[in-house]
């Protein structure tokens, strides 16, 4: 495997495969990698003949009092799982190569709507940094497809409609949530939780499957969503939101939708744990 810090090097190797007639895949991480990732890896060989994966904690995603300088980084144990997982190139730029006039500088890209609820609205400016680096990320690899863990589907829904509106020639593709024996969904964050806190955390999606099971046969929507945020509070957690929405839109669900997701987050410990579900009607 390749690794590349700069762009000029980065983009040197892109029109070289570009000459070859190589398709390209992106996967773009912000490391402390497992096995949820490497799932992006491995559907990314489905699609393409070169995998670049990318290294970056993107400060314009995080709010002031986030958890960026503590956020884990454990490059040398990410690039052998990358390695293993026959990535191609690996780029790991600084933020000063990424945004070498500053954030308060740096052009920006915003989706409207979708970006606005939910984690927008629990993390202002949140989707605002994901769609920047996203976008700028695309610029420079140049790729055909580019995978995305389904774990964060509000995140996947911003993407796509960005990648829709700027009429960029890029396929996105959605990849399903990898778990724990437990249900807890695979994540960076989850190296916060003590082994209590990770018996605690499982109840998140626990409780996400029995609001599942509700919907088919129960409308009342805001009378399921509140048990489950009280099913969420008793067993130890903090909800942040649990809400029924429109798989497509992210608004509301309505009586008349078929095709729903479960959309929750929800503190333990130190970590704010995310998650979602698909639901057909």
């Amino acid at each position: 495997m390749q690794t590349v810090e700069n762009i000029q090097e980065l983009r040197a190797q892109i029109t070289q495969w570009r000459q070859q007639g190589f398709k390209i895949a992106f996967v773009p991480t912000m490391g402390n990698l497992h096995d949820g990732h490497i799932s992006l890896v491995d559907e990314a060989h489905k699609h393409a003949d070169k995998i670049v994966a990318s290294i970056f904690v993107n400060p314009m995603q995080f709010g002031a009092n986030e958890d960026i300088d503590k956020y884990p980084r454990t490059l040398e144990d990410d690039k052998a799982r990358l390695v293993q997982a026959n990535t191609d190139l690996l780029f790991t730029p600084t933020p000063e190569i990424i945004y070498p006039k500053g954030l308060d500088k740096q052009t920006f890209v915003e989706v409207p709507d979708v970006s606005d609820g939910y984690c927008g609205e629990s993390r202002p400016g949140h989707f605002r940094g994901v769609s920047t680096i996203v976008c700028k990320l695309f610029n420079l690899v140049q790729p055909d497809v580019a995978c995305f863990g389904l774990k964060d589907y509000q995140q996947v829904q911003v993407i796509q409609l960005m990648v829709e509106d700027l009429s960029m020639p890029i396929e996105i593709i959605p990849v399903e949530t990898k778990r724990e024996a437990s249900g807890l969904a695979m994540s960076s964050r989850n190296t916060y939780l003590t082994a209590e806190e990770k018996i605690i955390a499982a109840h998140l999606n626990k409780t996400m499957r029995w609001v599942a099971e509700q919907v088919q046969f129960n409308k009342d929507y805001n009378d399921i969503s509140a048990k489950a945020y009280e099913m969420i509070n008793n067993a130890g957690m903090k909800t942040d939101y649990l809400h029924i929405c429109n798989s497509k839109t992210l608004n509301p669900a309505t009586t008349e939708d078929k095709q729903l997701v479960i959309l929750a987050a929800a503190h333990c410990g130190k970590a704010r744990l995310i998650d979602n579900i698909l639901v057909n009607l």
